[in-house]
């Protein structure tokens, strides 16, 4: 949940935004003025971003929870006493309190230490966080200890196999950097040409703003939307 600040901050600047691109292309006030409203669903998007980081640093907690947490089991704990001495060791790796898996294992120790079923508070804590690898995590978890199986070896797999996962998840989004860059250069270069020829040229321009000048710069607004839509499509890679 974004903050208020967060929420007018986000509004503001894509309302900004909006409308300084659009002010580029039509050269209407009235025009941009209420097509900027578009700007207003930026909240939703920062929103959504917002989780997306959140969700990847948890990825990459997770990993070295279950690092420690495959040391103390192999070290002779019991299970629950395990996430106790994993939540001290994620302490000292994370020195911020407000570090997103610190506050998970807080949750899970309290309700430990009221008497609740290790397997209850694991699945509670993968439904709040929305990450696949925990959500798989815990099912293979509480199908392993229902069954009497191996814990150890479980979470030495476990940790293994989402290790190499984050690894190649790193790999892609360092190629898709550098792509993501110039697609933003892309998207920027039509509007800051065109307010240049606007600002050293405005005589050339002024055709463009009258008649079908205003129908061709929707259709030219129009591919570009499109192309962005693509793009981002493109780069919506998921491992």
């Amino acid at each position: 949940m974004l903050s208020y600040r967060e929420f007018a901050l986000a509004t503001f600047i894509g309302y900004a935004a909006v409308f300084a691109a659009l002010y580029t292309v039509y050269h209407s006030l009235l025009v941009c003025l209420i097509a900027a409203g578009l700007g207003l669903c930026t909240p939703r998007y920062y929103k959504a971003l917002l989780i997306a980081r959140r969700k990847e640093r948890l990825k990459l907690q997770f990993k070295e929870a279950l690092y420690s947490l495959t040391s103390c089991l192999a070290a002779g704990r019991s299970v629950e006493n395990a996430f106790i001495a994993t939540l001290d060791d994620l302490k000292l790796l994370y020195p911020d309190p407000r570090t997103e898996l610190l506050l998970e294992f807080q949750i899970v120790k309290h309700r430990l230490e009221h008497a609740e079923p290790l397997e209850q508070a694991l699945r509670s804590l993968a439904a709040r966080s929305h990450v696949e690898d925990i959500v798989q995590f815990v099912d293979v978890f509480a199908a392993c200890k229902r069954s009497g199986g191996d814990l150890v070896e479980v979470m030495k797999r476990t940790s293994q196999t989402i290790g190499e996962k984050l690894e190649i998840q790193q790999d892609i989004m360092v190629l898709l950097a550098q792509k993501r860059f110039e697609a933003r250069i892309m998207m920027a270069i039509p509007f800051i040409f065109l307010g240049f020829l606007n600002l050293m040229a405005p005589d050339y321009m002024a055709p463009l703003y009258g008649g079908m000048g205003y129908l061709l710069l929707t259709i030219g607004l129009g591919a570009l939307l499109i192309c962005f839509w693509f793009i981002h499509t493109i780069m919506s890679i998921r491992v």
